[in-house]
């Protein structure tokens, strides 16, 4: 009979050849028997010795099932037991229920029964997070863990070759520095050629000893530049110790009492060295733009860190570059149909000053122009000074909504951004995308977040105010002219807030810009008149400052309540007087803003750099004068994230 375990096709060739044989048979047995017969017996065997066959073919067959099943079996188990692979079974409550030898081995016995935290501290979290797969590191080894939630099970790959090589590869890769002494040509040009060159001496020294101690290639390309070539593990050491050269070279020079410091830009996680050049370059820029004596790192996906930065910037002696940038301004003014200015939302009187004046300068030079202004939106002095504007209709005429803004402007239009660089501080973003042209009026230290593509930059930090920097421009514009009282009242206001009354951040040129000023009409009494304080202001920042304490040595803090919130300008004020109190070198305030955002003002004497402390946070500004704002925190959150910004900078020595 046949095996119907055989495929069908081989059932059938039997069945087909039983058949033919047994009709073979009967028709040879009918016509002659005696063959038939010895057909009939041929036909009797064959079905014999195929039985016989199938027989063995079948006990064959299963003892072969039979040893395979065996084999797999311990193949799993072998597999399970000896394979470089992990595996791990837990239970609803994540409690570990069985686990392979591999994970005993690397993670230690008798986990079974154990939290599956037991194998590492981060598995519960990436679990609740839905994590499908990751690398950990695990004492000297690396993991990668793979995770089977519906079965519950836990894959474990060790990686440590794969890692380490990774490691290796990427501390290999090269990084690009160009190192910049700071203000080199201005300050030595009046020393002796003996000092001068004793200096330089002392200063190349510095730097050749620290590029042999940390395996750097040095070169220097001129009197005032070097170029740094190193690996990536090198830069990462500089990064542990914070670049010290800095403070190397600030000692050195202190000693001369001659004010050059060191700037540094560094371009890294790039393997084209071209790409690495260029990255370094805007590195050194960005370090430059916000007042030197600091290192920018720059990598390939534009995310910048910042190491020192820990002095003022020092005011240049040159009037060249004001002059070169007025003239320029002018070129642009006039080739433009029309000039939109903005400032920053909530302008202070500094933005609305250096907005007037650069109303002038298109004045001067018969163009069009307009001030974006959201009046919802100011403060109690800026309101005072609108009020005088509309006073003088050819003034007020030139305020305009950001909706009217965005009807204007075109592809001829100039926009100017004044007080600011950060195009998320503008009042009216979308103007930005509307023109082709924009140009960047700014004191403050230049940030991360910048204006995309400007065609000219004017930022300078050691400037006390933008409406000094406008002031100046004023002075160059190549025509005769005569300022509006309010125009010359606004710009000096403008400086007198954000010096203080001329008590900090006040260089030569500050009180050169307020001579201009004043000759031009100012008027100082108009201008204690737009700065008064109202009684309920000083009352509620005197009550804001009765929760200050101190939270490391010379480190002051003031918390609001939350019930109430805060105008940014009291903040900023009650900062200002707590930096006032003995043995306070750094003043902080956090209060809840009407906005429903928590606001950071920071001030410090110099000693600290709470820009630094505030760009931890999001914010930025000066050396000693800068914020922030935090959304969607309460303020004891945010009262923390303060303590570890200022935790850091300490440690740092920031």
């Amino acid at each position: 009979m046949p095996n119907w375990n055989k495929p069908w096709w081989h059932q059938f060739y039997v069945v087909i050849l039983f058949i033919v044989g047994v009709g073979l048979t009967g028709w040879v047995t009918y016509n002659q028997w005696e063959i038939g017969a010895i057909l009939g017996v041929l036909l009797v065997v064959w079905l014999v010795l195929y039985a016989k066959a199938q027989k063995r073919y079948d006990k064959h067959l299963n003892m072969y099932i039979s040893t395979l099943s065996y084999r797999v079996n311990k193949a799993s188990e072998e597999a399970i037991s000896k394979l470089p692979i992990g595996i791990v079974l837990y239970d609803d409550h994540r409690v570990i229920q069985w686990a392979n030898p591999f994970v005993y081995e690397r993670f230690g016995t008798g986990l079974a029964g154990e939290k599956i935290d037991a194998l590492h501290e981060e598995l519960p979290a990436l679990i609740e997070d839905d994590v499908s797969h990751e690398t950990l590191s695990f004492e000297s080894s690396y993991y990668y863990f793979t995770f089977e939630r519906n079965e519950r099970l836990l894959y474990i790959v060790d990686v440590t070759d794969k890692e380490k090589t990774q490691m290796r590869y990427d501390h290999m890769l090269p990084v690009v520095a160009h190192i910049y002494l700071d203000n080199y040509d201005e300050v030595t040009q009046s020393l002796e050629d003996q000092i001068r060159s004793r200096l330089l001496a002392q200063v190349t020294t510095a730097l050749t000893n620290w590029a042999s101690d940390y395996d750097i290639f040095l070169r220097r390309t001129s009197s005032d530049r070097f170029l740094a070539v190193m690996n990536h593990k090198t830069l990462l050491l500089l990064e542990e110790n914070r670049f010290e050269l800095l403070d190397d070279i600030r000692e050195i020079t202190a000693k001369e009492k001659v004010p050059i410091t060191l700037s540094i830009g560094v371009g890294t996680e790039e393997t084209s060295l071209k790409q690495l050049g260029l990255l370094a370059q805007s590195s050194l820029d960005l370090a430059l733009g916000r007042g030197g004596d600091q290192v920018a790192i720059k990598k390939k996906n534009g995310r910048v860190r910042f190491y020192g930065g820990k002095t003022n910037a020092v005011e240049k002696r040159t009037r060249v570059r004001a002059r070169v940038i007025s003239h320029a301004l002018r070129d642009f003014v006039k080739e433009s149909e029309r000039v939109i200015v903005m400032g920053h939302k909530r302008p202070d009187m500094d933005a609305i000053g250096a907005s007037l004046g650069v109303m002038k300068i298109a004045d001067l030079n018969d163009r069009e122009g307009f001030i974006v202004l959201d009046q919802e939106d100011t403060n109690a002095d800026v309101q005072r000074l609108l009020e005088e504007v509309k006073q003088h209709d050819h003034l007020w005429n030139q305020f305009i909504s950001p909706e009217e803004a965005l009807q204007l402007a075109d592809k001829e239009t100039l926009l100017i951004v004044v007080d600011t660089h950060k195009p998320s501080l503008v009042i009216e973003p979308k103007l930005l995308q509307m023109v082709d042209r924009i140009i960047v009026l700014d004191h403050h230290r230049r940030s991360e977040d910048f204006v995309h593509d400007p065609v000219l930059v004017y930022m300078e930090p050691y400037a006390s105010s933008t409406a000094e920097l406008v002031t100046e421009l004023l002075e160059y514009q190549p025509m005769q002219f005569k300022m509006d009282r309010l125009e010359a009242t606004a710009l000096l206001a403008g400086i007198t807030v954000d010096t203080k009354s001329f008590a900090v951040r006040t260089g030569a040129r500050t009180f050169d810009a307020a001579s201009f000023l004043r000759a031009n009409g100012a008027d100082t009494a108009l201008v204690q008149k737009l700065l008064k304080e109202d009684l309920a202001s000083y009352v509620k920042r005197a009550k804001l400052m009765e929760n200050a304490y101190v939270h490391r040595e010379g480190y002051a803090i003031a918390i609001a309540g939350d019930e109430e919130a805060y105008d940014q300008i009291i903040i900023a004020q009650a900062a200002d007087t707590l930096l006032t109190m003995s043995g306070v070198k750094a003043s902080f305030v956090v209060c809840r803003r009407a906005d429903e955002r928590v606001g950071v003002s920071a001030r410090s004497l110099g000693d600290v750099n709470v820009q630094v402390i505030m760009e931890r946070l999001g914010g930025g500004g000066h050396l000693s004068n800068a914020a922030t704002q935090l959304e969607d925190l309460s303020l004891q959150d945010a009262q923390e994230q303060l303590e570890h910004a200022i935790d850091e900078g300490f440690e740092g020595g920031a």
